[in-house]
Parts: C-alpha cells; structure tokens; sequence
C-alpha cells in the first residue's frame, strides 16, 4: 500500500518430560542435525529449549506432531517460521497431555517473497500463558494439500509486530494435512505482482494439482484501470488453471472509515480507487464470469466492523497503535482468518475433517 497517514507502507522443535525441559537453558542455541540414515527416527525435541525448536531440514511441507501438557496446568501456544501462528493456545490440565498435529510450509524466503530470507530450517516458538511441550515430532509431509495466497499487507507474513496478516493466523484453523504456503507481499498490486519476477513468475511454478491458490489483491491497485484490473485477475486464474490449481478469487478486507451515521458505504472503506474502479465488484464479476469460487471477505468485514462500532472496531486495525485503520493487529488478523476458514468450510473447498472450528 502507498504510505500515506492512514495507510503506511510495511516491508518487510524422542520425547524428553516437561522438568528436563524446563532446565534447558532458555539462551541455549540448538542446531538439529537430520536423523541419522537407516534409524528411522524423526528429529525431536533435543532439538528444543523451553522456548524454541529449531530442525535443519530442506524447504519442503512437513508434519508436525506436539504433545502438550506437564504436572501443572499449562496453556501453550505454537508459531513458527516467519511469525505464523501454528496452534492456538491450548490448555491441558495438571497431569494431563493432548496431542495436535499441523503442517508447515518451509522455504526461503520463509516470509513475504520481497523480504528478509530468514533462517534456513523449521523454527518453532513455544508461547502461551504457561508453555509446557511434552514431545515432538517433525516428518516430511510431501502430500499435503497446500492453499497458497496470493495477495498484499493485509494478507503476507508480516515481519515484526504489531502487524499481522490474515495469512499468517490462516494456519492455526487447519489440522494435519492442510497447508498454508503464504506468498502475500508488501504493497503489491495486481500490475506488480504478475510484473515481479520474485511473484507471480516464481510462485505459479510451485503450483500443484489440487491446491488451492487464493488470491486477494486491490489494496494497492489505486491507478489501475478497470480493464487492466480484471484482465489481471484473469490471467492470475488462468495461470493457477495451467498449473491444475483451484483458484479462488477473495475480495479486499475493508478500511476501517466510518460515515456519521456509523456504516462503511463509502469509496475508501470500500476499495474504490481514485478512476472509480470498485475492486469489490468487479472481482466478483470475474469469479462470476469464469466460474471461480468467491471468497467476499468485503461484506463479511464490512458487516463485522460495522457491527462493532467505531470503538470496539479500533482493536482488529491498528488504530490505537499506529493510527493505521487499513493493517490488521495480531487480534483483527485471526478474526478475518477465522472468516476465510468459515467460507472455505461453507463451500466445500476443504474437507471439515482438517479445519479446527470454535
């Protein structure tokens, strides 16, 4: 997005039992070698701290299986990689201990495209109220169905905080076997993202049969014709089509811009840019025209911001913050992902047996 007041542009862990754990030192850096050839044993949490897990593999999508829970009550919430919430805070009973498994797309960059390329490996980071890992275990996951994203800031793996994208709270709506492999950038449009030989030309590439790619893209697309527009959003599907993807085209997230009488009818709230192009409408004409799912992430934002009011609203945007009422907080990025795990669940493009609901 272009920096100006309200929209300021943004760049860019065999089992070992929870009291060993805990007197790990916190500021012990581990590198997890491979397993050894012919042991058949996956790496696991020796190659964890209390806080952190760190494996030495390859890019790739691996499953990864943690048991939770100590002799007191825990709550433990998992990330990793580029900020990506893996698992939400989970809370296991003194005594007690579950069992989650999820999928982790690792590559390089391990966020957004444009950015910094992170470290090589999978790393994870324990957090939560009382963090308690029990057991891990990290296996290649080579058939996992894959949603790719495509789209800007409100979307990507932000960096630092207090940024997020819904991208990058998608992942910890989804179970073992469903991955999220997030290719959202910075301030892009549909003009430079297809342009960008580190997008588009990289990404459609990766393209599998049977993935999921969603595209959200009009943020930043301020000087794009309508024409061009759709002409975009058309060969962005084509391409996912060639590559034997399913596209799904979801519109823009809205701004948080009140009118007086407390709704969001109006062109900044809304995505009409500056030569009167209702991105909105006009990706819903597409979807219509070349029969592409539709994700209308617009009217369902719009219904829930206006539902709160320009007060509680405050708290999904970075209002408070940063006075941004365009980039989404840690909090407002999980709500709107949890609106995209709704619509995919409500149009069968995931099986319900992979998404964690409530």
């Amino acid at each position: 997005m272009s920096p100006t007041a309200e929209e300021p542009s943004v760049r860019r862990f065999t089992t070992l039992r929870g009291a060993t754990l805990a007197a790990l030192a916190l500021n012990t850096v581990l590198t997890a070698a491979p397993a050894r050839a012919g042991t058949g044993r996956p790496p696991g949490i020796e190659h964890c701290t209390a806080t952190a897990c760190h494996f030495d593999v390859p890019p790739g999508t691996y499953d990864v299986t943690v048991r939770l829970g100590a002799a007191t009550a825990s709550a433990t919430r998992v990330t990793g990689e580029a900020r990506r919430t893996l698992l939400p805070e989970t809370a296991v009973p003194a005594g007690g201990h579950v069992t989650r498994s999820f999928n982790v797309d690792v590559r390089t960059p391990e966020g957004e495209p444009a950015g910094a390329a992170g470290t090589p490996g999978l790393d994870l980071a324990l957090g939560g109220s009382a963090p308690a890992l029990d057991a891990v275990r990290v296996t290649p996951a080579p058939a996992a169905r894959r949603i790719l994203l495509i789209g800007d800031s409100t979307v990507c793996d932000q960096p630092a905080d207090p940024y997020s994208g819904w991208g990058q709270q998608l992942p910890q709506y989804l179970r073992a076997g469903l991955s999220v492999a997030n290719h959202a950038d910075s301030g892009e449009s549909t003009v430079t993202y297809l342009r960008d030989p580190r997008l588009w030309a990289a990404v459609q590439p990766l393209i599998r049969p049977g993935d999921l790619v969603l595209v959200q893209l009009a943020h930043n697309d301020k000087t794009t014709g309508e024409a061009a527009y759709r002409a975009n959003l058309e060969t962005l599907v084509a391409g996912v089509r060639d590559r034997g993807g399913t596209p799904v085209l979801v519109t823009p997230v809205v701004r948080r811009w009140f009118n007086a009488d407390g709704t969001l009818d109006n062109d900044t709230a809304l995505l009409v840019n500056g030569l009167g192009v209702d991105h909105p409408a006009v990706i819903r004409s597409v979807a219509a025209a070349g029969n592409v799912p539709l994700i209308d992430l617009t009217a369902k934002t719009k219904a829930l911001v206006e539902s709160l009011g320009p007060e509680a609203s405050k708290a999904l945007y970075l209002y408070n913050e940063k006075r941004d009422n365009t980039h989404t907080s840690v909090h407002g990025a999980t709500v709107f992902a949890g609106l995209v795990r709704d619509e995919l669940l409500a149009r069968r493009l995931v099986p319900e047996g992979r998404v964690r609901v409530g």
